[in-house]
């Protein structure tokens, strides 16, 4: 495949996207951010690096006064490797995110939870948990969603079964909600 080929499917696949979707999720980190809440971010594999990627990106990318300017509360969760690794090993992969949501988050708290599939036990796992405690929770899938976007109370859905071009999609559309929320952080 030449990259004029990839990049044209890409443009497809983002001109499939309901944009209403990708709104909520900016106006969900929105009032999280105006609110005080905290918003924590999930993901395996590709979906992780994309989850502290998108966490970099909120934390700093978002300031345009990085003396005194509000500053959003996020932590990615794929971040914290000894605590990952002892959960794993010790009591099961599955575990290694509601564990750390047990430690830290509060009902009103925001999960971004990014599963290409839908269908990861840690996430799903850590989702449901969320819901029970009050949190508000959010997918981000691709293929159909799987399981997690039944379980989300709110989801950005990529309609793609091509998992390295879902996670393309996801990366473009975490920069727009960083210049999006950099704009409205600014005018707070």
């Amino acid at each position: 495949m030449s990259a004029k080929t990839y990049f044209e499917r890409l443009n497809r696949e983002l001109e499939k996207l309901d944009l209403r979707e990708i709104e909520d999720l900016v106006d969900a980190i929105h009032k999280a951010y105006q609110d005080g809440r905290f918003v924590f971010i999930i993901g395996n594999g590709g979906s992780g690096a994309n989850a502290s990627h998108l966490c970099e990106d909120l934390g700093k990318g978002t300031l345009t006064d990085f003396e005194r300017q509000k500053r959003l509360k996020v932590i990615s969760l794929t971040d914290n490797s000894p605590y990952i690794l002892a959960w794993g090993n010790d009591e099961g992969y599955d575990r290694i995110f509601v564990e750390q949501l047990k430690n830290l988050a509060s009902p009103g708290d925001l999960l971004i939870a990014i599963s290409g599939s839908g269908n990861s036990p840690n996430i799903l796992r850590a989702v449901e948990w969320a819901n029970q405690i009050g949190m508000v929770t959010f997918g981000v899938t691709g293929y159909d969603g799987g399981q997690l976007k039944k379980i989300a109370k709110k989801n950005w859905h990529v309609p793609c079964m091509d998992m390295g071009m879902a996670e393309a999609v996801h990366g473009v559309v975490f920069h727009y909600l960083v210049d999006e929320l950099r704009e409205r952080f600014k005018a707070a």
